[in-house]
């Protein structure tokens, strides 16, 4: 997998869906050290889960209510549950995601 992530990080269990990710289990919520190569699109969907999430590498731009946004490193951004949105990757691209069941 790729990214640019510790190496005790990339000792934790693969994330087995719709993209790479390392995932860390914590009580009421999953962590997800997510990479994404340059290309990447991820069509229109939604989750039960309340998201929040910090770009650590590279640009995400996400769809959210129909517009559209860039979040670069450093930035943080969140998706409400049940709340349809996309993503695209322009450039290799990894992430902090923390996902928190409702």
């Amino acid at each position: 997998m790729s990214g640019q992530y510790p190496d005790k990080i990339k000792t934790l269990p693969l994330y087995d869906g719709r993209f790479d990710a390392y995932k860390l289990a914590a009580n009421g919520a999953d962590v997800l050290f997510a990479s994404y190569p340059a290309g990447t699109r991820i069509p229109p969907h939604q989750h039960d889960t309340d998201n929040y999430g910090v770009i650590t590498r590279g640009e995400l731009i996400l769809t959210l209510n129909g517009e559209q946004t860039r979040i670069g490193v450093g930035q943080w951004y969140h998706v409400p549950a049940f709340a349809e949105h996309s993503a695209e990757f322009e450039v290799e691209t990894d992430e902090i995601e923390l996902w928190f069941k409702a």
